[in-house]
């Protein structure tokens, strides 16, 4: 993206939103005082025009540039591990500029053989350590990735299971529970393709192929738990062919839904 010039002023590269704002990506070096004065032309330029909301994506390796824009009223939006995103809402009227990301994306798959055994792991990390409690394989979906496919992944990293993707069973949401972040958290029944379990040491003190009931009897699972519906979930779709829903691929990504009584 080329530095935009009107009537010969200078202005930091920039393109149009498509809600009346514009973003500017910054690449090369940028001394914070060219910086400064690039900035100012540009907000005074962009109030001209009736532009909205402005937003700065700095590279970690320009964060000089971070200091003078925060003075100029940019505010922090989000951050990643390369980059901050900084924004402005220039009218004299309430900002409609959205908040950063309020959710993240966690899966358990329930992985059960024909002998109505669940596949289930402890942990070595996390609350349940060392407690002796029997789960469902569980992690969180990376960026860009599928319920469903996040699900097959964390069942072949955790135990080595190769699996199917059926259906979202459930879904559990949960807030303030992960740096003031909400949960989503998709329980999805999967169809094992292999039976042989090589665990991921890293993360996996053990796993096993446990009968239903048993997994359903643990004392943890008894209580108001997650591991409880999960339980109950699996019985009810085993004895009472319980339906949930199915991923249908459409053009703005996937949709889950309930198949078996669409039409």
């Amino acid at each position: 993206m080329e530095q935009a010039t009107v009537e010969n002023v200078q202005l930091l590269p920039a393109k149009n939103d498509d809600h009346g704002g514009v973003v500017v990506e910054l690449e090369e070096h940028m001394d914070s005082d060219v910086f400064l004065t690039l900035l100012k032309t540009s907000l005074s330029q962009w109030t001209m025009q009736g532009k909205k909301g402005v937003w700065i994506k700095i590279p970690i390796r320009l964060v000089n540039l971070v200091e003078p824009a925060v003075k100029e009223g940019f505010c922090y939006h989000h951050a990643e591990s390369d980059y901050v995103m900084l924004v402005k809402w220039i009218p004299e009227t309430t900002s409609t500029i959205p908040a950063n990301a309020s959710h993240r994306v966690g899966v358990g798959a329930v992985v059960l053989n024909h002998k109505r055994e669940m596949l289930v792991v402890q942990e070595k990390n996390g609350p349940l350590r060392g407690k002796g409690i029997w789960k469902v394989p569980t992690g969180i979906v990376d960026v860009g990735e599928d319920i469903c496919t996040g699900a097959i992944r964390e069942v072949k990293e955790e135990t080595g299971i190769d699996t199917e993707f059926v259906e979202v069973l459930a879904f559990r949401q949960w807030h303030k529970s992960f740096f003031e972040k909400s949960d989503l958290f998709f329980v999805c029944m999967m169809r094992p393709l292999s039976f042989d379990i090589q665990i991921q040491e890293v993360e996996i003190e053990a796993a096993k192929w446990m009968p239903l009931e048993e997994v359903a009897a643990q004392p943890f699972a008894q209580k108001e738990s997650l591991l409880r519906y999960i339980t109950d979930l699996c019985i009810a779709k085993v004895e009472r062919d319980y339906s949930g829903f199915s991923p249908l691929p459409v053009t703005s990504g996937v949709i889950y839904l309930n198949k078996r009584d669409l039409n």
